[in-house]
């Protein structure tokens, strides 16, 4: 197998330009490959990591009536804690968070949105809430900076917002702009509007309520679990959007991989079909030489393995740099990618794992080697007087 290896390489390098030819498309589909997945992955490990630490933490509980995906039941979508999630809370292991349905009335237009309570000091979410502590009978609101740009809303300005208080009546007070914060996640962001919990519990006279408590994202696992009265949600339920997103956008990537991977492997199918026909007298005589048909397949086959053995080399000489360039600089994203509800930031950074590089390598070289081996089967029908002669029988 040693004597085969060498012959093979020899003749390969001795191909010239159709050998690199055909190494540097195969050398491309392996940067392009792992570049497009490595960014894939990166978009789903940043919008999970961002949403974790903005809004998820280690899990939420709900108030049964609770659907984010029903503005409709937030009226009845409130209630108190139960004793182990006031525990949680006064132990600074949870925050809760009250939601009510409003409307806003920015700059003499209306809108609808989403008034959401929480603790001035918590510290379980990155939402930059102590700007919501207020001395006085001032009411600070905070907003995200997409929702600035929506209303033209800046810091000191004043807003009026209206919403059904607990008993069903209609009330608005006037809030003051405290701070716009800036964030990726845009569901705690786009619509929504950040008071303080006790004035909002107040406002509404929902005293004690909440619609979901945020548990810690670090803490105790022998805390979290099941609570009468209340639904936990764990990180994967939280995130399921966001891996069948993920998941959709490495699908349709894939179409790119299969067009990359077909015209390397034709490249790589075409070399071999014009070796055999070219080669016919080499076969002959190393037949008549006394190698068998299966160690001239064997020998047809590892030229063409050789081939994906050789642009991973090459693929390693620009990819690399390439890559490391690409994980610390990272890919600007269009400010237009804010509309698109996905948690990716101003950046995008690519997560590059070995088992990506590992799995891509020993995805080519398997390929390359099952259309390596195809075309030579025509040798093991092949008699050495023949193809001394140069015919293909």
């Amino acid at each position: 197998m040693k004597t085969l290896f060498k012959l093979a390489l020899r003749n390969l390098l001795g191909a010239g330009i159709r050998t690199w030819l055909n190494v540097g498309v195969l050398s491309f589909a392996f940067v392009a490959i792992i570049w497009m997945q490595g960014y894939n992955l990166g978009i789903g490990e940043q919008a999970m990591r961002q949403q974790v630490e903005a809004e998820y933490g280690g899990g939420q509980y709900w108030q049964p009536a609770y659907d984010p995906y029903d503005p409709l039941t937030l009226e009845d979508a409130h209630g108190t804690l139960p004793g182990q999630l006031q525990d949680m809370v006064v132990q600074k292991k949870a925050t809760p968070i009250l939601v009510i349905q409003a409307a806003a009335y920015p700059n003499g237009r209306m809108m609808s949105a989403s008034l959401r309570g929480i603790e001035a000091d918590q510290e379980i979410i990155s939402l930059p809430s102590q700007f919501l502590e207020s001395d006085g009978d001032e009411l600070p609101v905070l907003i995200g900076g997409r929702m600035s740009s929506n209303t033209g809303l800046r810091v000191g300005d004043v807003v009026t917002l209206r919403w059904r208080d607990a008993g069903g009546v209609f009330d608005a007070r006037e809030f003051k702009v405290a701070q716009v914060f800036r964030t990726s996640v845009p569901s705690i962001d786009q619509g929504q509007f950040w008071v303080a919990l006790d004035k909002l519990q107040e406002l509404t006279r929902m005293e004690g309520e909440a619609t979901i408590v945020v548990v810690e994202k670090d803490g105790d696992k022998n805390l979290v679990g099941s609570v009468s009265g209340w639904i936990f949600r764990d990180i994967d339920y939280l995130m399921k959007d966001v891996r069948a997103l993920v998941k959709q956008k490495t699908v349709g990537s894939s179409i790119f991989y299969i067009v990359l991977l077909l015209l390397a492997m034709l490249a790589i199918f075409d070399t071999q079909i014009f070796s055999i026909f070219k080669r016919k007298r080499e076969i002959g005589t190393l037949m008549a030489l006394g190698l068998t048909r299966l160690k001239v397949i064997a020998l047809f086959t590892i030229e063409g393995v050789l081939h994906s053995v050789l642009a991973a080399g090459v693929a390693a000489v620009y990819g690399i740099p390439l890559l490391l360039y690409s994980n610390k600089v990272g890919w600007a994203m269009p400010g237009a990618m804010d509309s698109y509800g996905f948690a990716i930031g101003d950046t995008l950074y690519p997560a590059i794992t070995a088992g990506l590089v590992v799995g891509t390598v020993l995805l080519v070289l398997g390929v390359t080697t099952i259309v390596s081996y195809l075309p030579t089967r025509r040798i093991a029908k092949l008699e050495p007087t023949e193809a001394l002669r140069g015919r293909m029988t």
